[in-house]
């Protein structure tokens, strides 16, 4: 049996991560004005962005705005008036992470706890738990040439999650990502 190598990680998102942002002034009269934003950027910058569709307006004086759709984010929602900072740092994880680091902002609901994650506690990505188990196993003991045939590699690597030892993230059908657990 041979030995299950690591996949090949990519993390990069491979499409542009965007807002809709719409005048509420516009809105409210029967007006479609907004503009399309790239939220991969400094908060300063996407709120500029803002500044420049209110600007150009129907109506005049315009100030109040919300998002009204959002492409990119891997299936992370975005509410209407969520603050620019933080579609700023939600993009910007995805970004570099792509649906991977959506999914860990998603099972853990903070960017910090996500990041902190994939920085300290990851092991990488395999094809099933299983043959992360069967790696980790076979690079730390020998296991003699008669017993390779009794080892149930599926028994192992579902005790090793259900114990919290490790935690996964599947982001493809044979595509799972493996964290030490908490």
């Amino acid at each position: 049996m041979s030995n299950p190598q690591p996949k090949e990680e990519k993390m990069e998102n491979d499409h542009e991560i965007r807002i809709y942002v719409a005048c509420l002034a516009a809105y409210n009269n029967g007006h479609l004005h907004g503009a399309w934003i790239d939220a991969d950027q400094e908060a300063g910058a996407i709120y500029d962005d803002v500044r420049a569709m209110l600007r150009a307006s129907p109506m005049p004086d315009a100030e109040e705005w919300a998002i009204h759709d959002h492409e990119g984010f891997e299936g992370v929602a975005i509410s209407e008036y969520v603050g620019l900072e933080r579609v700023a740092e939600i993009a910007a994880f995805i970004a570099e992470h792509g649906r991977l680091g959506a999914e860990l902002f998603g099972h853990f609901g903070d960017i910090e706890d996500a990041r902190q994650a994939i920085e300290e506690r990851y092991h990488g990505a395999f094809s099933s738990l299983a043959d992360y188990v069967q790696d980790l196993t076979e690079s730390c003991t020998t296991i003699p040439e008669p017993l390779r045939f009794y080892i149930d590699w599926q028994a192992m690597a579902r005790d090793a999650e259900m114990s919290g030892d490790v935690f996964t993230v599947q982001t493809a059908h044979d595509e799972v990502h493996v964290f030490a657990g908490v």
